[in-house]
């Protein structure tokens, strides 16, 4: 079978959706290879769509390289990493291979950012080695709906190289990086008798390692926290338009029983002064990915890694905009009328829908963009049934999120009367602070914030307020909390640790490593992974400082603005990083012996842990058979 147009997509959904919107009735399903295929008629031919996954190939260095016994990890960053077949992705290869001989033209219809633009020049590769003389086009989509498939396939582009390059650069480094750090790690306590299970591995990652860093720098500076008493004062006073509640904070408990001693006995206030000041709540700006994930952490229960993998299920199926983008401002290209109609009848919010389409709208905007993409919006009003029926209850947690998140950027600030009284008792003074929803805004759509209603009675200067109560209250100053995931991702966002689409995946690394746990919501760093980090720190700080992370990511954007040539920039980083390396390597006796006695802990907690599960375990069974015996008697 001859092809005019065969269609090469990011995944397999994908794919039949291009084949849908481009073949109508037409399309029929077949395998390639064992792959899924999708063939239809398109502008008068017969064309095919293929859906991969992922990336097909991966940088890896040549097999005598990977013996890690016999070969000094140093030798590696003199080594030119190779492409490979990645694990699984064969039968791909073997498709588009037959494929690139039975078509003239091949669409790249990949996802829209540098990745999806590298993964566009692994399928050139692989097809051009079968059929040289192959034409590729470039088709560019944010969303998969009918309207910017068509559009896409109406307007191509020509594949852009330093594109690719950036993600291949970016991956030439980590892996040199990576396998050299993690093996001089790993051989190190090997050498010095550290238990490490079979096929385990102590790693290092230029990204990973630095938001371990994070995580552990925010329990050193619990422990260095050093807690302070103070006393609070609060005063309930009556006036007659109503009942509040001020207070004063002191140092020392001697002066606090004396300011106490004085409100008893006055027992009266005056009011110094009063504010009551309206303030405007601005709505969210247009969402992109690290906020998504961030908001899935605070607001939705789900994990980063959990809550983008459900929008790009979501994306891929037809129901939001494409999930990874650092962009926070709509292209004027996006019709936003014509979105915001289709909610007109949606989960409760038609009412106020249809008031923003009567009285008109003025979205948001943010300061990032990332020239590709759009932020994250709904591309269909899908209803509750409907997205739990065909993906789940969290999936539906999800897609609410992005589509109220959407119509919050249409809306009307919120308006918020915050109040300020100020009490005098002799020179004392109390304060009180209140808070009044004047005017729900865009909160109206958006519930996920909702500030709540504390007010404060209307009071003049001067007036006079009666003491009902006063009470002393000894407290202690409390350290910082560990670092939660947004906060986490809030800091990756600072530094440039990742881009926005792998930022969740170097924290799910660390928790595979066991360097880092997550208890109600918070990062906590196991034994092992704080002696990481704190003995890189004292070592070589280089390795684990989020800013040296940061400093190569804005390197690395020149590759894709074509300004430097990647060779150039490939080897100014792995020169940088060769000097880190012999740092760590003539200190690392001292390095590896840390990491032996975090090794022992860990150890020592898992058996705890297995040892209380199976006692445990034993118990609810010894349970159960007693009332089997009861139950019998």
């Amino acid at each position: 079978m001859i092809y005019g147009y065969v269609i090469v997509a990011e995944k397999n959904s994908v794919a039949r959706a291009i084949a849908s919107f481009l073949g109508g009735t037409s399309v029929k399903r077949l395998q390639v290879e064992g792959v899924p295929a999708y063939e239809f008629y398109w502008n008068n031919s017969r064309s095919l769509s293929i859906g991969v996954s992922g990336h097909i190939l991966n940088f890896d260095f040549p097999k005598e390289y990977n013996k890690w016994n016999s070969i000094d990890p140093r030798q590696l960053f003199f080594i030119k990493p190779i492409l490979v077949a990645r694990e699984g992705a064969y039968k791909y290869i073997k498709a588009l291979r037959l494929l690139a001989q039975k078509t003239s033209t091949v669409i790249l219809a990949l996802d829209a950012d540098v990745e999806g633009e590298a993964i566009a020049f692994e399928v050139m590769r692989i097809m051009s080695q079968a059929n040289p003389s192959l034409e590729f086009k470039r088709a560019w989509f944010s969303a998969i709906t009918r309207t910017d498939i068509l559009e896409a396939f109406k307007n191509f582009r020509k594949p852009n190289e330093n594109l690719a390059n950036k993600a291949f650069s970016r991956m030439i480094v980590d892996l040199t990086i990576g396998a050299s750090f993690t093996r001089i790690l790993t051989l190190s306590v090997e050498k010095r008798n550290g238990f490490l299970p079979k096929g385990k591995f102590l790693s290092y990652g230029p990204c990973q390692t630095p938001v371990l860093y994070l995580v552990v720098k925010r329990e050193l500076e619990r422990e260095s926290f050093k807690k302070k008493k103070y006393y609070v004062l609060r005063v309930k006073f009556e006036s007659p338009e109503g009942v509040f509640t001020g207070h004063a904070t002191f140092d020392d408990a001697p002066k606090a029983n004396e300011a106490l001693r004085v409100v008893k006995n006055i027992g009266k206030g005056i009011i110094a002064s009063s504010e009551y000041v309206s303030v405007n709540i601005q709505p969210p700006v247009p969402l992109n990915t690290v906020y998504l994930e961030s908001r899935g952490s605070l607001f939705l229960n789900l994990r980063p890694k959990e809550t983008l993998a459900i929008a790009e299920t979501l994306y891929a199926n037809g129901y939001i905009s494409y999930p990874r983008t650092e962009t926070t401002r709509y292209p004027p290209t996006l019709n936003l009328k014509n979105i915001l109609s289709m909610f007109s009848e949606w989960e409760n919010t038609g009412w106020y829908v249809k008031k923003l389409l009567l009285k008109g709208f003025k979205p948001t905007e943010g300061r990032e963009d990332d020239k590709a993409h759009p932020p994250i919006y709904p591309t269909k009003a899908a209803s509750k049934n409907e997205i739990v029926k065909k993906f789940g209850e969290k999936a539906w947690r999800v897609y609410e999120y992005v589509a109220r998140h959407f119509l919050a950027t249409l809306s009307e600030d919120a308006i918020i009367e915050k109040q300020k009284i100020i009490v005098n008792i002799n020179e004392l003074q109390f304060q009180a602070e209140g808070r009044k929803v004047v005017y729900l805004g865009f909160y109206q759509v958006y519930p996920y914030s909702v500030p709540q209603d504390d007010p404060l009675p209307y009071l003049l200067k001067g007036e006079e307020v009666r003491v009902l109560e006063a009470k002393l209250e000894e407290r202690t100053t409390q350290p910082p909390q560990y670092l939660s995931e947004a906060e986490l991702l809030a800091l990756m966002k600072k530094y440039g640790i990742g881009t926005d689409a792998t930022m969740q995946e170097h924290i799910h690394t660390n928790i595979e490593r066991k360097y880092f746990i997550v208890k109600n919501k918070r990062l906590i760093p196991t034994p092992l992974g704080r002696t990481l980090a704190v003995s890189l720190y004292e070592t070589v700080p280089e390795l684990v400082l989020p800013e040296i992370r940061g400093r190569m990511e804005s390197k690395l954007v020149k590759i894709a603005n074509g300004e430097v040539s990647p060779e150039e920039l490939v080897q100014e980083m792995l020169e940088e990083f060769l000097s880190y390396y012999d740092k760590l390597a003539q200190n690392i006796d001292k390095v590896a012996e840390k990491l032996v006695e975090g090794l022992k802990k860990v150890y020592q907690e898992e058996k705890s842990e297995a040892s209380h599960a199976s006692t445990k375990k034993k118990s609810s069974m010894k349970r159960r058979k007693t009332t089997r015996q009861r139950k019998k008697i």
